[in-house]
């Protein structure tokens, strides 16, 4: 581990990725009642004919879309998941997290939770264990659910796809290094949220999904990674950079200096600070 690695209390060394969300589509319609002629009335609408799946949801996002566009009581797919009969890596112990693959998803006449839980991960079966993620992979001393991983934090962090391969080579530094990944995106999926900025108190969280007090890698993903972000877990850029930090939207700033992401961080503090004045002074009249 580097003995010049900063306090996690004092610095914030990487950013907090935004999830991509997506609309799900029209509202779910009404079950339909068992009787004979029944005709709906012209203000119905019908039950969307696909489910998407954006990259960088989290399971629990899944379960919740799944649950409205099957019209189901809230719950009703995750408490499915004992009997969905996944084919989960045995890593994964069950949890598919990670492992319902981004798409877009067909929902027919007899869709259930089961079928279509089933479906996500046998597609995400279908891209990960393919010869070039395998391998991908291996290059880089990794099995392919530690890719999986790798690419979800990925997916969290990287403000744009031009970042991602630049991010996966900040983990996989840091980790060569023995240095503490410190990614707020792990803090936030352990303390079940999605937030702009994590404080010092945020980080005494604990968690083996807290990476700024353990080491290595969460023990699982931290949501569903996309194609892009994949690639890039089993193909990062090259690079020494060890600290990035996003000072404006569209512009990441990564380095291997300390001294120089530090200034990069107290730049970023002030356009933060500016925006909020901004935002903060009255509309005029």
């Amino acid at each position: 581990m580097q003995t010049n690695t900063p306090s996690r209390n004092s610095i914030r060394l990487t950013r907090r990725g935004r999830f991509a969300l997506a609309t799900l589509g029209a509202v779910v319609a009404g079950t339909a009642v068992a009787v004979p002629l029944l005709i709906m009335g012209d203000d119905e609408e019908p039950r969307p004919e696909t489910l998407v799946v954006p990259a960088g949801w989290r399971a629990a996002q899944v379960y919740a879309a799944i649950d409205k566009t099957l019209d189901l009581p809230a719950g009703t797919t995750r408490k499915s998941l004992a009997k969905a009969g996944l084919k989960l890596p045995n890593e994964a112990d069950g949890n598919p997290e990670g492992y319902l693959f981004p798409a877009t998803y067909p929902l027919p006449e007899n869709a259930t939770p089961q079928k279509l839980l089933a479906r996500m991960v046998d597609t995400a079966n279908q891209k990960f264990n393919g010869a070039p993620v395998a391998a991908g992979a291996q290059r880089n001393a990794m099995n392919v659910y530690q890719a999986v991983t790798v690419a979800s934090i990925v997916q969290a962090e990287a403000a744009t796809q031009a970042d991602m391969g630049k991010v996966a080579r900040v983990i996989f530094n840091r980790l060569e290094r023995g240095m503490p990944l410190q990614m707020d995106s792990t803090v936030d999926y352990a303390l079940h949220r999605t937030k702009a900025r994590t404080t010092p108190a945020d980080t005494e969280v604990d968690s083996p999904y807290n990476s700024y007090r353990r080491m290595g890698l969460p023990p699982t993903p931290i949501d569903s990674p996309g194609e892009d972000a994949v690639r890039a877990a089993i193909n990062p850029t090259p690079g020494d950079w060890l600290y990035f930090v996003t000072v404006r939207p569209g512009e990441t700033r990564f380095t291997a200096d300390l001294a120089e992401h530090q200034r990069n961080v107290a730049e970023a503090e002030a356009e933060r600070n500016k925006a909020a004045e901004k935002s903060a002074q009255p509309s005029p009249t």
